[in-house]
């Protein structure tokens, strides 16, 4: 029976359980007639055609109690709906097996077209193998021809070669005859002694030369065995399992390795008979030496599965992976080769460069990995105010550079840490670092240090010595300050606001504020356009403070001189101001909208040294 077949008497079967379903509903509940009873009131008689037959048929004569007649059509009407699901289940089932042999004719569908191509690819091998061996069946024969048809070339020359000898034997002896006969003949006695000696000597030297009558060549051909067994190999080969064809190998799935291993997939054809397969892979060098001097180690590992993980790996390195396929017969071509990496390490966060406020925190970091990664995640978590780490951790995904701004609520403390990401899947986090919101928290750059400026290693003072350094000493750097010894603060990329605090003492010449990262380095803090600050003066006779912006200063005068001074930036209002924190005294106010955002700057005009405080919560009286 073929598919055709089969699919038609499905098609029967499915059409017959239809007209089943139909009849039965429509025999369910037929109404056959409609009977007035005594009392004046009508009811139909109903017939269930089941294997339990309920027949409801009053008599005519009869005039049932209303009582009885309303529980009779009651238990009548119940059983007919018991019926029904009955039916309808019934008919479910009906449905159910339907469907299950329609999957199962697919699947014999399936089958057949499997074997059919199967089958097409057998003839196809056999095909090849007959051909194959008549080749070599013809190409025995011509060999055979051409060695008979040279035996018999040679044969022939040696026979004709020894009868020109016999003939020319034959010739000689022949005249040797006739000239003893005529000398024998001769009358003249003078002339018969004159040539009798000479006659008799070539007849001694004739007979002296031995004439070979024996056959030169045998008359036979050789006849030796053809070797076929090459034939003989081609023809059991008929019935040997053919060599695989060369596996596929996959390309590589996401989350499908570590910092160490890769998990590899690859596929074959259904038919082919395979006892095991051999991986090869070998690390990918970056820059690989014009004369492959170096060429990477290459691995190998036998697997009987189709899937293989390979460990002891480098982090965040590629490689290169084939693989082949073999049976008792041979080995498969190599698969192409395809490009796999390995998870990369986890990143670096730079602590000393990240920074912070009420309303985010900009985190910055290490990719500390030699191949490039796709992109980093960084996970973030409350911590309570009982010192535990909250349940719930927050991540932002796909960040594409080594920095991310994250938004995050005031007055809190976090955990953060960051990932890399590549095709392979996430590297483990980083070292995790605890960050707070409670106030504005930025570290000083020290690449914008004049050289005369020091720095704590707690990275929050700087010092300015009293011996002045040579020129020649001072390797200033590009983004250095020059002129002005000063130095600047992280940047604040957040609109908002920002509070921190500057602990100086009363012999200290210097000069806070604010200014632009491009703010020019051979000038004094306040007095360009891109700066604003409150600077100190030491005279003998009093301590002199302005307030300085572009070299103006309104004239104010400070009568008690501050040691802790507040520093208050507020971008939505446009202002930055000033306060003595130890009296809770506003100094004063620079009304100024800033174009970009400003970097917190530092300065020392003599040897001194000041300290900055940030990270804590600005006081109620700093932005009312």
């Amino acid at each position: 029976m073929d598919l055709s077949e089969i699919r038609g008497r499905l098609d029967v079967i499915a059409e017959e359980a239809e007209q089943q379903d139909l009849s039965r509903e429509s025999t369910t509940m037929e109404t056959n007639n409609v009977l007035p009873d005594k009392g004046g009131r009508t009811f139909q008689r109903f017939s269930v055609n089941t294997n339990e037959s309920l027949h409801f048929d009053p008599c005519e004569g009869s005039s049932p109690s209303p009582t009885g007649a309303e529980d009779g059509h009651d238990n009548d009407v119940f059983k007919i709906e018991q019926n029904e699901s009955e039916i309808i289940s019934i008919r479910n089932r009906l449905q159910g097996k339907v469907a299950e042999m329609e999957n199962f004719a697919g699947h014999l569908e399936e089958i057949f077209l499997t074997v059919e191509e199967n089958f097409g690819r057998q003839e196809q091998h056999l095909e090849q193998h007959y051909n194959d061996v008549l080749q070599t069946l013809s190409q025995r024969y011509d060999d055979r021809a051409a060695g008979l048809e040279e035996e018999k070339k040679n044969k022939l020359e040696s026979l004709y070669n020894q009868l020109l000898a016999c003939g020319k034997a034959l010739d000689a002896s022949k005249e040797l005859i006739e000239t003893a006969q005529e000398i024998y003949r001769s009358q003249d006695k003078r002339l018969f002694l004159k040539t009798v000696m000479t006659t008799i000597k070539r007849i001694e030297d004739f007979a002296k030369e031995d004439v070979d009558l024996t056959l030169s060549t045998s008359l036979e051909f050789n006849t030796p065995l053809a070797d076929l067994s090459d034939v003989r190999t081609m023809m059991d080969s008929i019935n040997v399992v053919p060599a695989p064809s060369a596996p596929v190998i996959n390309p590589q799935m996401p989350n499908s390795a570590t910092q160490t291993s890769l998990h590899v997939c690859w596929s074959l054809f259904s038919d082919d008979t395979v006892e095991y397969y051999e991986l090869y892979y070998r690390p990918v060098l970056e820059e690989a030496p014009a004369d492959s001097t170096c060429v990477p180690h290459e691995s190998k590992i036998k697997v009987k599965e189709t899937h293989c993980t390979v460990t002891d790996l480098l982090p965040n390195a590629q490689y290169e992976l084939w693989v082949t396929a073999t049976n008792t017969t041979g080995i498969s071509p190599a698969s192409e080769k395809a490009l796999y990496m390995t998870v990369p390490s986890p990143p670096v966060i730079k602590q000393r460069e990240c920074t912070s406020c009420p309303e985010a925190a900009l985190i910055r970091w290490e990719s500390g990995n030699t191949n490039p990664v796709d992109s980093y995640t960084v996970e973030f978590s409350e911590i309570g105010s009982d010192g535990a780490e909250s349940s719930m951790t927050e991540s932002i995904v796909a960040v594409p550079t080594c920095q991310c701004l994250i938004q995050l609520q005031t007055g809190q403390h976090y955990l953060i840490s960051v990932k890399a990401v590549n095709i392979g899947g996430p590297s483990d986090r980083s070292k995790v670092i605890t960050l707070s919101t409670t106030g504005t928290f930025f570290y000083l750059l020290e690449d914008t240090a004049h050289p005369c400026l020091s720095i704590s290693e707690d990275g929050f003072t700087i010092f300015y010595g009293d011996e002045e350094l040579p020129i020649s000493a001072m390797a200033l750097d590009d983004n250095a300050f020059t002129r002005c010894v000063a130095i600047l603060g992280d940047l604040i990329p957040v609109q908002g606001r920002h509070y921190w605090e500057v602990e100086v003492d009363d012999v200290t010449e210097f000069r806070i504020g604010v200014a632009y990262e491009d703010t020019e380095r051979n000038s004094y803090l306040g007095a360009n356009s891109t700066s604003w600050c409150m600077r100190h003066i030491l005279s003998p006779s009093r301590h002199k403070y302005e307030f300085l912006h572009n070299g103006w200063s309104p004239d104010l005068r400070i009568t008690v001189h501050p040691l802790r001074i507040g520093v208050a930036l507020d971008y939505d209002r446009g202002t930055l101001s000033f306060f003595n924190v130890n009296l809770e005294q506003h100094l004063h106010t620079f009304q100024c909208h800033f174009q970009n955002h400003v970097h917190p700057c530092f300065s020392l005009d003599n040897p001194g040294a000041l300290t900055v405080h940030n990270g804590i919560e600005a006081p109620e009286y700093t932005f009312i």
